[in-house]
């Protein structure tokens, strides 16, 4: 059920909400958390339809805060309710916003946060340098980033280490989950292997090797060598090796959602490694609302001495 609401206001939002449960028979019971979601007119289908995908496993309530690119829309605020089938597990309600009252996100959602329920802001685009200072995010105990989509990842992943934190997370962290998981479970063998050197290759102008390359400087403590080049269909990140005194540890893509992993003194395997949605990466990141030690610590650590040490900058 979509019901638009032109030239309206908050309570009037907050009316329409609740007499559409009553005649519906949808409740808000079981809604784990509210997540506003700052975009524009462009990119709002995307990050709804990631949103709702999401709310299968996270029943919640979405607000998005679009900033017009109407020059046609003359009110402050025109707004649309997505329940039902057109919302997923979750109720959808979408703010097209003035520029004055983008200005005052806090202000204009206030009245629309469930009761009781944790809040997490998401910025898809271009999120603020110091999420934590902004109005949304001084309310929301977590803020989602998405670094994939910056022009220049590794300035903005300096800027953001400096700006750093508890509850700051990035979509491109959570992209390289599977990345992480089976590199990490090559070295838990409880075998000193003599690790003296990491690279990956991947592609330019994204964040997704670049973070994998620092979480090894970080965890690892040794050199890690980046190879960026243009995209590829194969993915974001296209290898890792990690060099020991027994041989090296290589993870490959080998076509897309497929890779190779080879290890000293056994057999290849192929391994399935998808690519990754963003409503997939979007569930995930909304499992655990607590601080990320790990992504902070490579954030804050890992990025800098990458830096510094591969000259990217």
């Amino acid at each position: 059920m979509i019901i638009p609401l032109p030239n309206t206001t908050v309570a009037s939002i907050l009316r329409t909400l609740q007499k559409s449960r009553g005649d519906g028979g949808a409740v808000a019971l079981g809604r784990v958390l509210t997540l506003v979601i700052t975009t524009t007119d462009d990119k709002v289908e995307k990050v709804i339809a990631a949103a709702n995908e999401a709310s299968r496993e996270h029943p919640m309530r979405i607000i998005v805060i679009n900033n017009v690119s109407d020059a046609n829309q003359t009110v402050p605020l025109n707004a649309e309710l997505r329940l039902g089938g057109d919302a997923g597990a979750s109720e959808v309600i979408i703010l097209n916003a003035s520029d004055d009252l983008v200005g005052d996100p806090q202000g204009l959602i206030n009245g629309l946060l469930l009761p009781d329920a944790p809040m997490v802001a998401w910025w898809p685009d271009a999120a603020p340098l110091r999420m934590s200072e902004t109005s949304l995010g001084r309310v929301a105990g977590h803020r989602v980033a998405d670094t994939i989509t910056a022009s220049n990842p590794v300035e903005l992943l300096r800027i953001l280490a400096e700006a750093y934190e508890p509850g700051d997370v990035d979509l491109g962290w959570t992209r390289i989950t599977q990345w992480r998981g089976l590199l990490a479970a090559t070295l838990d063998t409880g075998v000193n292997l003599g690790i003296t050197g990491a690279k990956v290759s991947g592609a330019l102008d994204n964040s997704a090797p670049i973070l994998l390359a620092a979480w090894l400087r970080s965890e690892l403590k040794v050199p890690v060598e980046l190879a960026l080049e243009g995209k590829s269909e194969l993915g974001n990140i296209i290898r890792a090796e990690i060099m020991t005194n027994a041989g090296s540890i290589v993870l490959e893509r080998t076509e897309p959602g497929f890779a190779r992993l080879a290890q000293p003194g056994q057999p290849d395997h192929a391994i399935s490694l998808p690519l990754r949605g963003l409503g997939d990466c979007l569930t995930e990141e909304l499992r655990r609302l607590d601080a990320d030690i790990v992504f902070g610590r490579v954030l804050t650590e890992g990025i800098p001495l990458l830096v510094a040490e591969s000259e990217l900058i």
